[in-house]
């Protein structure tokens, strides 16, 4: 069964959700500085978010401690920000709405109608195909 296309929230919306999280897991970070992912987390640790990599290969990337699993931070998160190819996604949306996150973020380019729809119907605000360092700035969100 198909799911219907995703509609982003209003952008008042999307700048709440970015000016209350503290917490932003980022799955699929590279310790690579020449990667998006990673100049994306450099971004938000420079605004003041704790940024928690997810990455199964890695110890540590930007000075933060690496997880193997969304499933494997032992702290609260509220955003999780995910570089990975789309058709990876539900099983993250799944373990999003399992560790109790308020939001779902799929970097630009990451599409998925079931992710979206299971992190909503988990509860939780969902943007899909858009870059948060962007979406951030554009925003103006206010700094920490």
């Amino acid at each position: 069964m198909s799911q219907p296309p995703h509609v982003n929230p209003d952008p008042d919306k999307v700048r709440d959700l970015l000016h209350e999280a503290r917490c932003v897991a980022v799955v699929g970070l590279s310790p690579d500085p020449g990667r998006d992912s990673h100049k994306v987390a450099a971004y938000l640790l420079q605004h003041g978010f704790k940024v928690v990599p997810v990455n199964p290969k890695a110890e540590s990337i930007l000075g933060q401690r690496c997880f193997a699993s969304l499933k494997d931070i032992p702290f609260p998160v509220d955003l999780v920000d995910v570089f990975r190819a789309s058709e990876h996604t539900p099983p993250l949306a799944r373990e999003a709405v399992e560790i109790g996150a308020k939001g779902l973020w799929l970097q630009l380019g990451v599409k998925s109608a079931e992710a979206c729809a299971i992190a909503s119907q988990g509860g939780l605000m969902v943007v899909q195909d858009k870059c948060l360092k962007i979406e951030h700035h554009r925003l103006a969100v206010p700094r920490r």
